[in-house]
């Protein structure tokens, strides 16, 4: 088996920034060039009888592991997250050419379709009724409405539509239930689009109703690490959102299910939040990795804002690569997500992102209630890189 410092090596003489060395890149938007997993060389054995005892280096057990591992202790992943920057990004672009065409990046569109008045006390949310960021509460949106956007989104490259309900649970909501599994089962019918919704906790017979709709995914956060919940919500306990994912999961729904960083945690809780995601039954199909957009109003935008400015708590872009690597490492089939606060990041920040692992983003008009990088402004992006829009349902 190669050593990593000859991986290092190797790595020196193909060339950091071309995602596709092997094959030329394609450059057409639309045109998915095939994915041909035999020009890919990794030298690492692919035995999948590997003990998570057996190998005292985490990186190479992740990396000679065929299928995803859900055992991880949270000394392997600190030992992960603590490699150097530069041979951890390296480690985890070999993990992606293992299970990802590496030059397909997924748009995804989000909608808020009922806004406001939650009665959740998450620190960070600007709809949440416990804050005051002046955000009146919505209605439900009808379904042509959503149609417009789902056909705007599709126009224009998107090929996952997903679709937010600032609601706690879907007690008592049996009509919006049904209406939002008719947004479900149109768009899948007209658009051939992959879905997904976020409607707060969901019991075992809601997440069938939304799976005989036809959703391809429901997004459920668990927001940063089970040690710092605490001190961001105290409306609803961790594992009560555990016990959604286990309904979205036993309804047969793929699971999309992230965090937030940069809410005055630490490194070791974006291990401790590793941890949880990796160590599920089933690896979530999607994570998204939100960047803390601080809103004025919100009771975690205070509380920040009062923190020194030299303080650890204040969330650092290396970080980000660190958690993207990790997640790629330990969780090597999911789809990474760049979600809420890319609009932050600079072009080549986003670009190191990908070489981590990250191959998602969220792209259109807005996210929830933040700004959101615009559709044209992605696909200049993609083609300047060499990066191609991944088609709808290709993982």
């Amino acid at each position: 088996m190669i050593s990593r410092i000859q991986l290092s090596k190797r790595f020196i003489s193909s060339s950091i920034i071309r995602l596709n060395s092997h094959s030329q890149p394609a450059v057409v938007l639309g045109k998915t060039s095939e994915f041909d997993s035999s020009k890919y060389h990794f030298n690492i054995s692919t035995s999948s009888s590997i003990n998570n005892k057996d190998i005292e280096d985490p990186i190479q057990l992740a990396l000679n592991s065929s299928e995803p591992i859900n055992n991880w202790t949270k000394d392997q992943i600190r030992q992960i997250y603590n490699t150097s920057l530069y041979d951890l990004i390296h480690q985890a672009q070999i993990q992606h050419r293992k299970h990802h065409n590496p030059s397909e990046i997924q748009l995804c569109t989000l909608l808020n379709i009922k806004e406001g008045g939650c009665s959740e006390d998450c620190k960070y949310c600007s709809q949440s009724s416990k804050n005051d960021t002046g955000l009146k509460a919505s209605k439900l949106l009808q379904v042509d409405q959503v149609m417009l956007k789902a056909r705007q989104a599709a126009a224009n490259g998107s090929t996952r539509f997903c679709m937010g309900a600032a609601w706690r649970d879907m007690v008592g909501r049996k009509s919006n239930l049904k209406r939002i599994a008719e947004m479900i089962s149109t768009i899948n019918n007209e658009l051939g689009m992959e879905t997904c919704v976020t409607l707060g906790m969901l019991d075992s017979q809601q997440a069938k109703t939304l799976k005989d709709a036809g959703l391809t995914a429901y997004n459920h956060n668990i927001d940063t690490s089970r040690e710092y919940y605490p001190n961001i919500i105290s409306t609803r306990k961790f594992d009560e959102r555990l016990q959604t994912i286990q309904n979205v999961n036993d309804a047969g729904i793929k699971v999309c299910t992230g965090g937030i960083l940069g809410m005055g945690e630490t490194s070791e809780d974006h291990v401790s939040f590793l941890y949880t995601l990796s160590n599920m039954p089933k690896h979530p199909e999607s994570l998204p990795i939100n960047k803390l957009v601080s809103i004025k109003g919100t009771r975690l935008d205070e509380e920040l804002s009062q923190l020194p400015k030299d303080s650890e708590r204040h969330l650092k872009f290396d970080q980000v690569l660190k958690t993207i690597a990790t997640a790629r490492l330990i969780m090597p089939k999911s789809i990474i997500r760049l979600a809420a606060g890319r609009y932050t990041m600079k072009e080549y920040e986003q670009f190191i992102c990908f070489l981590a692992g990250a191959n998602a983003i969220f792209t259109g008009e807005r996210m929830l209630t933040t700004m959101c990088n615009g559709w044209d402004e992605d696909i200049e992006m993609l083609k300047k890189w060499g990066l191609v829009p991944m088609k709808s349902f290709s993982n």
